[in-house]
């Protein structure tokens, strides 16, 4: 299996609005997005927002040169945040939600009698449906 390790430059922007605080951008991924109060955690949260936002991203945009993103913005701070996808993958929890439904009888007994696992067939179905 290969390990799908990506790096991205981000941007940490020292803010003064409510006390001192960093925002984090990157400029490859536009709605990948987060803040906290010291520069530590700021990158903390960087890897982590990286790995939500792309775990299960099909095609990776193409990352920018660290140097070209702090010559965009001299006053902030740059860094190459570097995440494991298949490490985020495996620490995300989807939600399930219930949902009954009716269906023929008669299918109903054929498909308990093989043994099948009403919700994942549902869920397979749908993916299946909706693409």
């Amino acid at each position: 299996m290969v390990n799908r390790i990506v790096a991205y430059p981000a941007r940490f922007e020292l803010l003064h609005d409510d006390g001192d605080y960093y925002s984090v951008t990157f400029d490859d991924l536009p709605d990948t997005f987060t803040d906290a109060r010291s520069l530590a955690q700021a990158i903390y949260r960087a890897e982590e927002v990286l790995g939500l936002m792309l775990y299960d991203a099909k095609v990776l945009p193409p990352a920018s040169n660290v140097q070209s993103i702090q010559n965009k913005y001299p006053d902030d701070y740059v860094a190459l945040i570097v995440c494991d996808l298949d490490k985020a993958a495996k620490e995300v929890t989807v939600p399930y939600v219930k949902k009954n439904t009716r269906i023929p009888a008669d299918l109903a007994k054929r498909a308990e009698s093989a043994g099948l696992n009403f919700s994942a067939t549902l869920t397979e179905a749908l993916k299946a449906k909706l693409g």
